[in-house]
């Protein structure tokens, strides 16, 4: 007779970017191996292929592309799958910011951290008086590949491809042009022919984008000093 297989509790939330309801269960034994490896091997390439790899099996809900989804809709996704999975706290070691030196371990509920929206921030951009320009997010692959890829010799030559690979659509009154119907050398053409003031409005789209975010008081032991520190980004909170 073979052994009886144990159900596991499923939960909802809500995608931030989209609002949309899903359904997913914490993750079990098997996946959590694959996570602790990850970790252990402290790439964050490798680390950001097991989150997907984990979310993609504990999310019930049909239809759920991670590859297409935000950075902050994962990073909110993982956090939440981790509260329920393997508990609803997590530690962390902060550096008290008067010393730049002293690290004092926290222990931050993760009901507490949320996606945090600038109220400036868009994702249409005034290119002049005729035309616009509508930005996507960047999906987690895009994330990583820009910020934490140690093959990457470009820095500069890389961002600027992000940025190409983010427009979703120009349009103005009468025309619209999808970024997915052109080619990337086109695409970047197109963004290095742009001058300084609208390029800086593009920065501004990714420096305002969404993000995890949770602000924690902490007191230097050594001095008394106590400061107020942001913790922000996928690899603050894994743990």
């Amino acid at each position: 007779m073979s052994l009886p297989k144990i159900d596991a509790p499923t939960y909802e939330l809500i995608l931030p970017s989209s609002n949309r309801k899903i359904k997913y269960r914490p993750f079990l034994v098997k996946e959590e191996k694959l996570l602790i490896i990850a970790m252990e091997s402290e790439d964050m390439s490798q680390i950001a292929s097991a989150i997907k790899q984990v979310l993609t099996n504990c999310i019930i809900t049909r239809g759920i592309k991670i590859e297409k989804l935000s950075t902050f809709d994962i990073e909110y996704l993982f956090l939440n799958v981790r509260g329920k999975s393997v508990g609803e706290t997590v530690d962390v070691l902060l550096t008290c910011p008067d010393d730049g030196e002293t690290q004092v371990p926290v222990k931050i509920a993760l009901s507490d951290i949320q996606v945090q929206r600038d109220p400036g921030h868009t994702d249409t951009i005034k290119l002049n008086d005729e035309y616009f320009m509508k930005m996507r997010y960047p999906s987690l692959d895009e994330f990583v590949k820009e910020n934490f890829d140690p093959e990457d010799v470009g820095q500069i030559d890389q961002s600027f491809e992000m940025i190409a690979k983010c427009i979703e659509q120009v349009y103005n009154e009468e025309e619209s042009w999808a970024g997915s119907d052109h080619t990337t050398e086109e695409l970047l053409e197109f963004v290095e022919g742009l001058g300084s003031t609208q390029f800086k409005d593009i920065e501004n789209f990714f420096t305002t984008m969404p993000k995890l975010s949770h602000t924690v008081t902490i007191k230097n032991p050594n001095t008394g000093i106590e400061s107020d520190v942001v913790v922000e980004g996928l690899a603050s909170f894994f743990s």
